[in-house]
């Protein structure tokens, strides 16, 4: 009954937080901006599944050893920061070669195939300190006195990744559908730019972020 209570604060804050734009939203628009809606499905699951697992390491005290550990923090940091900076690098040079090089070259941002977006997904989220921490620092607070934590985190993870993954297709299907728009040589010039931007930039402050 108590679990029930926390529900609507959960899910409101899970949602408030995964409509912040971030390394996420940034993948999802370049990625729908040259595949369509489909392209983007995978990233989604992967980005939903690295989650996941930080949310599950959380509930078994992975999480806090990463939390207080300088050396781990710091490898998952820098792994966290390059992956940013190398995505933002090639949405940069995808922007540089404009309508030089065919709409189809520029998937190269990720890797090809649906399996390559799945793992660019999973990559961005397992590499990134501030997911583990998150889920560490946030879960606790909504699992009430008493109850078992590594099945309640389990449980509340679920309802976290469906209302991501309903939020996030949701976002991808938008943009698959002003595919033709997007796939205009400035206007993709103008989205690569502030991708690539976006990412570095969101690298440099991983980077520089202490624990």
């Amino acid at each position: 009954m108590a679990l029930l209570q926390q529900l609507p604060a959960f899910l409101g804050a899970v949602f408030l937080i995964a409509s912040i734009p971030g390394p996420a939203i940034a993948l999802l628009i370049r990625r729908c901006a040259v595949g369509g809606f489909r392209s983007g499905v995978p990233v989604v699951l992967g980005l939903e599944t690295g989650i996941y697992l930080w949310i599950i390491a959380a509930g078994a005290g992975v999480a806090a050893l990463v939390a207080a550990s300088h050396i781990a923090f710091t490898v998952l940091r820098v792994a966290g920061a390059l992956v940013l900076a190398v995505l933002g690098i090639q949405a940069l040079r995808a922007a540089r070669r404009g309508d030089c090089e065919p709409l189809t070259q520029a998937t190269r941002l990720v890797p090809r195939g649906r399996g390559g977006g799945y793992a660019i997904g999973l990559l961005t989220n397992l590499a990134n300190p501030k997911a583990a921490v998150f889920a560490f620092a946030f879960y606790p607070q909504f699992i009430p006195h008493g109850y078992p934590v590594l099945p309640t985190a389990a449980i509340l993870g679920l309802l976290q990744i469906t209302v991501e993954t309903a939020l996030y297709l949701g976002f991808a299907a938008l943009i698959g559908r002003a595919r033709q728009w997007f796939s205009r040589a400035r206007v993709r010039r103008l989205l690569d730019t502030l991708c690539g931007t976006v990412l570095i930039g969101l690298g440099i402050r991983v980077a520089a972020e202490s624990q």
